[in-house]
């Protein structure tokens, strides 16, 4: 594999494993906290259970990004890869559509993937040949 081919591809599973985590560290304490009070989004507000679920997976991808070294716009352009899916799931979810908050959960994470692909692939260089900051532990 092409050192190239190699840092496009790194570059999207690190924002994979940022959208993971970023679930996991956002998203489950939220969710746990609201459910000890007695809310149920999925229920009660799932509008604000699919938002909130986009954000806590676009907030650590953009923080990871702005680490590695990458500028404002394809930052911002990774965040509209996550968003507008999360967007357009909630007005299909409002037009009724979706009949549950389940299916918009299953094609908000579904379509953010090649979403993601999408807004990398139009900018290769910035993913391929992109002078990253060095993380250092």
């Amino acid at each position: 594999m092409s050192s190239r081919v190699w840092l496009f591809a790194r570059h999207y599973v690190e924002m994979v494993v940022a959208m993971l985590l970023g679930m996991a560290v956002l998203g489950l304490p939220a969710g746990l906290a609201l459910e000890g009070m007695g809310v149920d989004l999925r229920t009660e507000a799932p509008q604000l259970l699919l938002l909130g679920m986009g954000v806590s997976m676009t907030v650590p991808m953009v923080a990871w990004m702005r680490l590695r070294g990458h500028g404002v716009r394809p930052c911002v352009e990774m965040a509209l890869s996550m968003m507008l899916p999360t967007l357009a799931v909630m007005a299909m979810l409002a037009g009724g559509i979706l009949g549950d908050v389940r299916d918009g959960l299953t094609i908000q994470h579904v379509v953010m993937f090649p979403a993601m692909l999408i807004a990398m692939l139009l900018r290769p260089s910035e993913y391929a040949c992109h002078a990253h900051a060095r993380v250092t532990a």
